[in-house]
């Protein structure tokens, strides 16, 4: 058995980082990115600290019960989707800091930050997207777990009750 009570918080948890590291990602994108490892490489290690946390949540919530309970399944594979663009972003990040650092080793590199801008636009995408994930999955699990809780039969299975849906894949995706 999991504390689904737990993993509801920490879904919410996520989605208010995934905002919070998406509007530091628009942040740095807006400036002109001169000094880019010490810029970007703290954003992009916390993406990545995110991203591993996030597979980790997903993992435990897939080998326990709740890909059985009603709606399980399908929220699992959207987190994992989601976890999928986190890590993509993380990614982007890192490309950001090796676009804006070519200038030190190629003579014909771009020496303007618009490389590595559109990598954090890019990530910031990405990082919103997640989030939109993130927070419909939490909502669905919150009222699924308040609704337990009135309903005394409903204790160990959740309903399907919950309006809030994450996108679907090819609404999340649009590259």
């Amino acid at each position: 058995m999991i504390d689904l009570t737990e993993h509801t918080r920490l879904l919410g948890q996520v989605y208010l980082t995934l905002r919070e590291l998406s509007t530091e990602a628009a942040r740095i994108r807006k400036g002109e990115i001169a000094k880019p490892v010490r810029e970007i490489a703290p954003l992009s290690l916390q993406v990545h600290e995110l991203a591993a946390q996030c597979t980790r949540q997903v993992h435990d919530l897939s080998v326990s019960h709740y890909p059985t309970t009603a709606g399980g399944a399908e929220s699992l594979a959207h987190l994992a989707g989601a976890c999928a663009q986190i890590s993509l972003a993380a990614t982007l990040c890192n490309l950001a800091i090796h676009h804006r650092t070519e200038i030190c080793l190629y003579e014909d590199a771009d020496p303007t930050p618009a490389t590595s801008a559109e990598q954090l636009r890019r990530a910031e995408d990405e990082m919103q997207r997640a989030a939109t994930t993130y927070r419909a999955v939490a909502q669905q699990l919150f009222r699924r777990l308040a609704s337990s809780t009135t309903r005394p039969e409903f204790v160990h299975r959740t309903s399907t009750q919950g309006n809030a849906k994450p996108p679907a894949p090819a609404d999340r995706r649009r590259n």
